[in-house]
């Protein structure tokens, strides 16, 4: 795997379950997805991937989860992010990745 390697996308907010305490995802589309699963080799618990994320001005530590049904990943907003960056479920959101 590449350390350096980062991908940019853009994706809508969604929520996972009705409470407004759920977790809160953008899904990395399939064609990126489908790259960082060739070139990140091993995997974590799950099949995560740690990333750093950014979104406008915030940046995180988090980790990708696969989700077999699409093939794609879906990355985890934290409530910190979307509060200080205003975005809402259903906001298109500009997304830097960077792998490891």
């Amino acid at each position: 795997m590449d350390p350096d390697q980062e991908y940019s996308f853009k994706a809508e907010l969604w929520r996972s379950g009705a409470a407004q305490a759920s977790w809160y995802f953008l899904t990395v589309p399939l064609e990126i997805s489908q790259q960082i699963r060739f070139m990140a080799g091993k995997t974590r618990g799950f099949g995560s991937i740690r990333v750093r994320a950014t979104v406008r001005k915030s940046r995180w530590n988090t980790s990708l989860f696969p989700d077999k049904a699409s093939g794609c990943y879906f990355l985890p907003v934290k409530a910190d992010v979307r509060r200080a960056q205003a975005i809402r479920e259903g906001d298109s959101v500009s997304v830097d990745l960077k792998i490891g």
